[in-house]
């Protein structure tokens, strides 16, 4: 079974078989985590994102790493808050789920994960952190064996402490 962590700091910076990438649709980087990821990359990273044809909301597709310390970016899109009525919890679960669904079927062990969609697509934090941490709690029972650990990375501390609370409620 899994372990579930929490750390506080750039995400760039995390030794793991893959990062996730809070990617836009067109994957060819942005501001926030897109931006910082692709920028410690290098330039080959934007390289292969323009042949993987853009990504739809909810899903995922990977990448090789480059000059990151993880082998590979996973490249998730989740969803423009708008409400939360035009499906953005299912999407934002969808891209928690595909993000480790695309990382089992390439062999990643140790998976880190950002807030996704908390930036600039203004999702509501604490529905976020719900949302996360139960779809990860949720593919983890039903995958026992697929993952060693998930590392949810948070850049701020109201993040950091907001994962904090809810991984304990948890009691993980």
């Amino acid at each position: 079974m899994a372990k579930i962590t929490l750390t506080q700091g750039d995400i760039t910076q995390i030794k793991a078989d893959a990062i996730v990438n809070a990617a836009n649709t067109s994957l060819m980087g942005g501001g926030g985590v897109d931006g910082a990821i692709h920028r410690a990359a290098g330039p080959e990273l934007r390289q292969e994102c323009a042949l993987l044809n853009g990504c739809r909301t909810g899903e995922a597709k990977i990448t090789s790493g480059y000059l990151l310390p993880a082998r590979y970016v996973i490249h998730a899109v989740g969803p423009i808050w708008n409400g939360g009525n035009k499906s953005e919890p299912e999407l934002l679960y969808a891209a928690y789920k595909n993000s480790l669904l695309t990382g089992q079927q390439n062999g990643v062990r140790i998976i880190a994960f950002p807030n996704i969609s908390t930036g600039v697509y203004n999702y509501p934090r604490e529905e976020a952190a719900t949302i996360a941490i139960s779809a990860v709690n949720d593919y983890i029972s039903q995958h026992s064996n697929a993952l060693d650990e998930v590392i949810f990375v948070c850049f701020d501390d109201d993040n950091y402490l907001l994962y904090q609370q809810l991984l304990g409620q948890a009691n993980i």
